[in-house]
This record gives structure tokens, C-alpha cells and sequence, in this order.
């Protein structure tokens, strides 16, 4: 250990991928830092790769063996990939949580949920009020974004200011939630910043970003034309675009019907918090299945295709009791995110066989993201001037590309995907430490280490199909002939389509038991693995597949 003084900043997830963000903070003596935790949350599986899973958090090893120097925990805003994973790893850190109010309504959900004290999550003004956790003094300042309270934070330490952009977008008319205040940016600016760790979502779009007040005339328009019911979809969370998709609909005549447990708590929490406060009336479901088709409008969960969220649901036929039919019209006013095509187009699908009609991004202006485009990071790069600049929410496409721009524009760019500790301070910031970070899994109430090995054999039983043999031993440690074989995953026919493979199987092993050297007989993992080579080699010959193989091994004991 150093008595050397140092200001350090390591991701554990959120840098070289999009979503299940948390960020480390340290200052202090090197290798007794005290620290803060910016964010903690998740990811969500796929079934290619994470067959079964039910959430994806990030791997706090790290953080969890110097939880005793955990100063803090600070959520920018209540996006799952923000503070998705606070109630299943709270327990591991056990440090307060500070959020502003509507963060804070869904923070001590969470907590709650998982059986954690809410009062652990403590509600903090928007900037100026200071937070003064151990060595930092952190402020939330305002950002607009698709989620309403959203903020960005403002850093200080003995060895300058940290500012961590969160995510963002420049909109002086967001509709719902905080404009993007300039005259608060430049005040930080003011007294120098160390370090901008920035949202690199959108690097790649070279066009100024669009405001959400840009939304309510063309989605009123396109309301306007559709004959029968109407049915739109987009973020829970992105409370002004429902509350646009409401009054679209009021506006053309059309009643409100909200689907969804996500979409109404979204909207409930927004009316605690304060922050929504003209939202239109809407309509049960029960009242909603007598109202005319024409006069309708719901607005539903699964923009990004979820199979269990509403549009799933009403694309396989009903739900609860609403059905979509031929000449009904559905708006995805979303961004399907990379990764979620096909899930996306397998609703698309199923809807255009019902002859419902799809209106989408792509077929006209119903959609503004809630991250920076290009020249609004640009413009962010020149209101705060920092020495530094740290891409983070990001691929390691993304990150480069930031970086190279944050270097063209005079700033250190550093790239620093998930467990790369740099140091901040000193004359030469850079990469100082690598520390190994994976995934964790939430595998129904279970929590699962990527290197585990659990989803990886889940994989294979997928891949590959599953071969059962059982096997009885007598006394003399001789192998009955009569071995029992049961597939899954398999096909039970030969390649000539004449026979069975688990007849073959079986008449395999009783070839093969009786030849079996005294040996292995002795032996129940050489008995097992000479049944496993056996039956693999059999079934990629007849069919092509290499089975997973269980061996069950039963052995007479005598009287």
C-alpha cells in the first residue's frame, strides 16, 4: 500500500456495453480509497445467450470486499439499467442510496421488494444542495432525458471536480421533466472540471438532437387517420411520450386505456413525485371493452418485444379481454434497441397476419431518443472544457469513437471498459489497474456467477440434446445387461426413419456392458464415462448430434 493521495474512477459495468451501469469513485491513499457508487444496474437476457435468465447484474466482487469504505450510493435516474439491480445487491454493500424524489419512489421499491429497509434511500434536492459523502461532495444537477428527474452529477474532491454526465440530451422543451438549463452548466464549468465521464449512446448520430414538444403534432395527425382502435406502445418509463400518446388521443376523441403493470406504475409514480400533473383520465379495462373501437386508444407495455408485456399478449390474440383486429392500427413509438430485432419483429409479424396496420420509426417522425447526439456532446465538451474525458453507456464502438473526438477536440480521452481502474489525479491519468469483472445472472430467486458454469451447460442441454442411461451393477460388480435409455431433446428415430434410437441405444449397451474389463466394473466413473463415449459416438453416427449424457449407476448390495 502507498501513502500516495489519488483520485481513481472504475466501471464495473456500463463501459463497453449498454446497460447495467455502476461506476466506482475512490479518493484516499492508494488501496484504502474510501468510495462511492454511481448506479447499480442491469441488464436483460436474450435466449442465444442467456437461455432462462431472468436479469443480468453486474459482478461486485470488487466492491463487496471494501464495503466497509463504501461512503455512498448515488442513482442518476430510475431507468432499470440505472437501478434494476439496487434490491438484489443491497445486502451485499448496505451503504445509503441518494436519489432525487421520483428516483427515490422507485429505489425504495425496489429495496422493498427484496426485503430491505426503504428508508435506506434518502431524497436529495436538485443543484445546488450538496451531498457530502466521506472525502466527496456530490450534486445532483438536472438533465433531460426519457425519464423524468433524471440528473447528472457534480463530483468534488481535493483533487478537483468529477462531472458524471448520466444520461442525457440537450431539450429546452421536454414536455415532461427538467429543460436543459445552460446558465446552470457553464456555473459548474465555472470552477474547472477535472473530468467529464460522458453518455456515449449516440456518438454515431451527426445530426442535432430532436425535442420531444416536436412529438404531439405528427402522432395527433396519425391518431387522426386511424379508423379503427388505435394501440400504441413505447417506454413505461418515458412519461411524457404516454402522456403525448394521451393526449393525442383525447384530442381526436379517443378514450385512454392504460396496459400494462409497468406503464401505470410509471404514471402513478410521476403524480407522487410531483412531476406529472395534468395527466388526461383514463379508462379502466373493464370500461374499455365496451367502448367503441373507433373511440379507443390504449397505450401498452413491450415496445422492445418482450414475450410477457402487453403488445406479446395482444399480438398472440387477447388481453385481458382487449383483442386486436384486421383494420386497427399500432404505433411502436420507441427505438428498438440493438439486440431486440427479433423479438420486435416476431410481434410486427404476428400483428400484419392479424391485419393490423404498423407504424413504426420508420415510417415517420413518432419518435426523439433521450441520449445525446454528436454535436450535443459537443456542445456539452465545450460548456464544461474538462482536462479528461471518460466515454461511458457505451459499446467499445462507441467509446473509441468518443474518445477519438474528445482528442481531436483538445481533451485527454480515455477509454475504459468495465474493470479498468483509472487514475484521475496526477500529472499523467491513466489506466493504473485491471480488475477482473463479470456478470452475475438472476436465475429465477437464484443468483448465478457467469463462470459458474450453469448457463453453459443449460446451453448445451439446448444445443445438443440430453441422453439418460441407467445402469444396475450386482454383487460380483458385474453389469446386468438390461440398461434403460431415455432422450430429451431428440429426435427417436433412425436416419432411415425406420426404428428407434433409444432401442438401438439400449441394444448397444447390452452389447457393450458384458465386454467391460473388471477394472472398470469396479469403478463407477470409468463405467460411466465408457457408456458416455459409447452413446455419443452412436448418436452423432445415426444423427449428428453430441449429446449431453447422464449416467445413473445403481449397484445391489448383497444381504
Amino acid at each position: 500500500m502507498s501513502d500516495r493521495n489519488r483520485l481513481i474512477y472504475l466501471p464495473l459495468g456500463g463501459a463497453g456495453e449498454i446497460g447495467m451501469n455502476a461506476y466506482v469513485y475512490g479518493v484516499g491513499e492508494q488501496g484504502a480509497e474510501r468510495l462511492i457508487l454511481v448506479d447499480c444496474g442491469v441488464s436483460f437476457p436474450d435466449m442465444d445467450g442467456q437461455p432462462g435468465v431472468d436479469l443480468i447484474l453486474p459482478d461486485i466482487a470488487w466492491l463487496e470486499e471494501r464495503a466497509d469504505r463504501l461512503e455512498g450510493i448515488f442513482i442518476t435516474h430510475a431507468h432499470e439499467d440505472h437501478v434494476g439491480a439496487l434490491g438484489h445487491l443491497w445486502g451485499r454493500l448496505r451503504a445509503p442510496v441518494y436519489a432525487r424524489n421520483f428516483t427515490a419512489i422507485h429505489a425504495r421499491r425496489k429495496l422493498e421488494e427484496a426485503g430491505h429497509e426503504p428508508d435506506q434511500v434518502r431524497v436529495v434536492r436538485a443543484y445546488p444542495e450538496v451531498v457530502e459523502a466521506g472525502p466527496f461532495k456530490v450534486q445532483f444537477a438536472p438533465v433531460s432525458h426519457s425519464i423524468p428527474e433524471s440528473s447528472g452529477l457534480v463530483i468534488d474532491t481535493e483533487h478537483g471536480r468529477v462531472v458524471h454526465s448520466g444520461d442525457f440530451k440537450i431539450d429546452t422543451n421536454p414536455m415532461v421533466g427538467e429543460p436543459f438549463d445552460e446558465a446552470m452548466w457553464g456555473e459548474i464549468a465555472g470552477k474547472g472540471v477535472l473530468a467529464y465521464i460522458c453518455d456515449s449512446t449516440n456518438v454515431f448520430s451527426r445530426h442535432e438532437g430532436r425535442s420531444e414538444s416536436q412529438l404531439p403534432e405528427p402522432i395527433t395527425a396519425l391518431i387522426g387517420r386511424a379508423r379503427g382502435m388505435m394501440v400504441a406502445t413505447t417506454f413505461a418509463s418515458n412519461v411524457a411520450r404516454v402522456k403525448t400518446l394521451a393526449d393525442a388521443a383525447v384530442a381526436n376523441g379517443r378514450s385512454v386505456c392504460l396496459l400494462g403493470r409497468a406503464m401505470q406504475r410509471m404514471i402513478r409514480a410521476s403524480v407522487e413525485a410531483g412531476v406529472l400533473t395534468d395527466f388526461p383520465s383514463t379508462v379502466s379495462v373493464e370500461e374499455a371493452r365496451d367502448i367503441p373501437r373507433e373511440n379507443l386508444m390504449l397505450i401498452v407495455t413491450g415496445s422492445q418485444g418482450e414475450r410477457r408485456a402487453a403488445s406479446a399478449a395482444l399480438s398472440r390474440g387477447s388481453y385481458l379481454g382487449m383483442e386486436l383486429k384486421e383494420g386497427d392500427m399500432f404505433l411502436f413509438s420507441s427505438k428498438t434497441i440493438p439486440g431486440n430485432e427479433v423479438s420486435v419483429g416476431r410481434i410486427q409479424n404476428a400483428l400484419a397476419e392479424i391485419g393490423v396496420e404498423i407504424v413504426d420509426e420508420q415510417s415517420g417522425f413518432f419518435h426523439v431518443s433521450g441520449h445525446a447526439n454528436r454535436p450535443d456532446l459537443e456542445k456539452m465538451h465545450d460548456i464544461l472544457r474538462p482536462r479528461i474525458l471518460v466515454p461511458n453507456h457505451g459499446e467499445f464502438r462507441h467509446l473509441r469513437e468518443h474518445a477519438r473526438l474528445a482528442t481531436e477536440k483538445g481533451m485527454l480521452g480515455l477509454v475504459a471498459p468495465n474493470g479498468t481502474m483509472l487514475e484521475l489525479s496526477g500529472n499523467a491519468p491513466a489506466a493504473v489497474e485491471y480488475v477482473e469483472v463479470a456478470r452475475d445472472y438472476l436465475d429465477g430467486s437464484t443468483r448465478v456467477g457467469a463462470y459458474d458454469g450453469v448457463i453453459r451447460d443449460r446451453m448445451k442441454l439446448a444445443l445438443n440434446g440430453l441422453v439418460i442411461a441407467a445402469l444396475i451393477v450386482d454383487e460380483d460388480d458385474s453389469l446386468i445387461e438390461d440398461a434403460w435409455v431415455e432422450l430429451r431433446g431428440l429426435p427417436d428415430h433412425l436416419r432411415n426413419g425406420h426404428g428407434s434410437l433409444t432401442e438401438m441405444l439400449e441394444d448397444e449397451l447390452a452389447d457393450l456392458l458384458p465386454r467391460l474389463d473388471r477394472k472398470i466394473t469396479r469403478d463407477d466413473d470409468k463405467i460411466e464415462e465408457a457408456v458416455r463415449r459409447a452413446i455419443r459416438q452412436s448418436v452423432q453416427a445415426e444423427i449428428g448430434k453430441k449429446p449431453e449424457v447422464s449416467v445413473i449407476i445403481s449397484r445391489l448390495v448383497a444381504e
